[in-house]
């Protein structure tokens, strides 16, 4: 069953994303120095952190071309998932979507803007840390894996009804 695809809605879900990215990004930066770091848990700290490459660290040091290199990305496939957001699309990959289109425009942003990502979330196990992230990345995953279960689900894109029979 198709449902109607709420552009507006689906939007506004992606602006809260990038609202609550921006809102915790520039709260670390105004509040914290470059490499803070608070222990929450046993195995979670609140750090302040900045990443110029992708996921991982990736190209973080390639010398600042790959800054433009992953704003260009980030651009591009925001164009590519509001336009998949103004076609008919099943809830699960309309939220899809819209979480990965906030979390791509958050960490684009900060590209932009601060030339490289903050990152501020550290989780942490017997001395190995997961590289830091921020609420962008949590977005860009979640998204991804709703798009994934979709696929499992059968809750792919929504397909006009052809009126020919068959």
């Amino acid at each position: 069953m198709n449902y109607p695809n709420r552009t507006a809605h689906w939007y506004s879900l992606a602006f809260v994303v990038l609202a609550a990215d921006q809102a915790a990004k520039s709260y670390i930066a105004m509040t914290t120095p470059l490499g803070w770091s608070r222990e929450v848990t046993p195995f979670f700290n609140l750090v302040h952190a900045l990443n110029p490459g992708a996921a991982f660290s990736f190209l973080a040091g390639a010398g600042g071309w790959q800054r433009w290199f992953f704003l260009a990305i980030a651009l591009a496939a925001s164009i590519w998932l509001a336009w998949m957001l103004s076609r008919p699309a099943k809830r699960l990959e309309a939220l899809a979507y819209s979480l990965i289109l906030g979390g791509a425009l958050g960490n684009a942003f900060d590209r932009a803007v601060r030339g490289q990502v903050v990152d501020y979330l550290d989780f942490h196990l017997g001395g190995r840390h997961w590289p830091a992230f921020n609420i962008a990345d949590m977005a860009i995953t979640a998204g991804a894996v709703a798009l994934i279960a979709a696929s499992f689900l059968g809750q792919g894109s929504a397909k006009p009804s052809s009126s020919k029979g068959v």
